[in-house]
């Protein structure tokens, strides 16, 4: 039997073990998929030396770009990007060969080029965190422009919220929301941004899922943009990791 695994921490609400466990069940796979919380990436090492059947894990916060200390190889995204939500176990007696990826990019561009015009060529990233990382990579490799708002210190390529005005939201007619506001159960908050200026051809995508409609879509949606959550470019992004653990590669 295979058996798979989360690393992260907290681990209260896991997207990956449900899934993948329902997924097990109804293909009738025969594998497993746990949590490994661990309150320190030190602790990953033993993770995988107790764990003799796990072939893969996924990765998630905070440890997406901790992990990589640990790891023999990373495929060009995860490398360019400096950050892993996927890992492959290659075991040969006693070695262990630990490759990494980042299928975050993967999720992401199948779920938004679908809905791309060729009048989205500027996006607008509402924050700087780790999450945006793959959000750029994809966004260069699509030819589309972008500038991002943060709260932070201030780096190349980076605008404040207040500084985005009626003409900034006219050239950027993609607008990414890579912010946890909105996430249950703080529905209510959303990116402090001007919605006036919203129209029919903005693209809002929201990397939350759940609600499945954030007060960020919502206000987007009212002034006739077109709407997408996250939830697609999770199921994506978990499906490629499956399809990485299983290759011959």
């Amino acid at each position: 039997m295979k058996k798979y695994g989360l690393l992260g921490y907290p681990l209260t609400h896991s997207f990956s073990k449900r899934f993948f466990t329902e997924k097990f069940e109804s293909e009738k796979i025969d594998s497993t998929y746990e949590n490994f919380e661990i309150d320190s990436i030190s602790k990953f090492p033993d993770v995988v030396k107790n764990n003799p059947e796990v072939v893969g894990f996924n990765v998630t916060i905070p440890y997406k770009e901790q992990v990589i200390q640990y790891l023999d190889e990373l495929n060009d995204s995860a490398q360019q990007i400096g950050a892993v939500n996927t890992i492959k176990v290659k075991r040969s007696g006693d070695n262990v060969y630990l490759k990494g990826f980042n299928t975050d990019t993967h999720g992401f561009e199948t779920s938004l080029r679908p809905l791309l015009k060729e009048y989205h060529n500027k996006a607008l990233i509402l924050g700087t965190g780790g999450a945006s990382k793959a959000l750029k990579y994809v966004l260069e490799k699509l030819g589309i422009e972008y500038i991002s708002a943060s709260i932070e210190e201030l780096k190349e390529n980076e605008i404040r919220y207040e500084d985005i005005d009626k003409q900034m939201m006219k050239e950027h007619l993609l607008i990414i929301n890579a912010t946890p506001l909105g996430t249950y159960p703080k529905v209510d908050t959303y990116p402090n941004i001007p919605y006036d200026f919203i129209g029919k051809k903005h693209l809002l995508f929201d990397l939350v899922y759940n609600p499945e409609e954030t007060q960020f879509m919502a206000k987007g949606k009212a002034q006739g943009a077109t709407i997408k959550n996250g939830y697609e470019m999770l199921l994506n992004q978990a499906l490629k990791s499956y399809e990485i653990w299983n290759s011959e590669e």
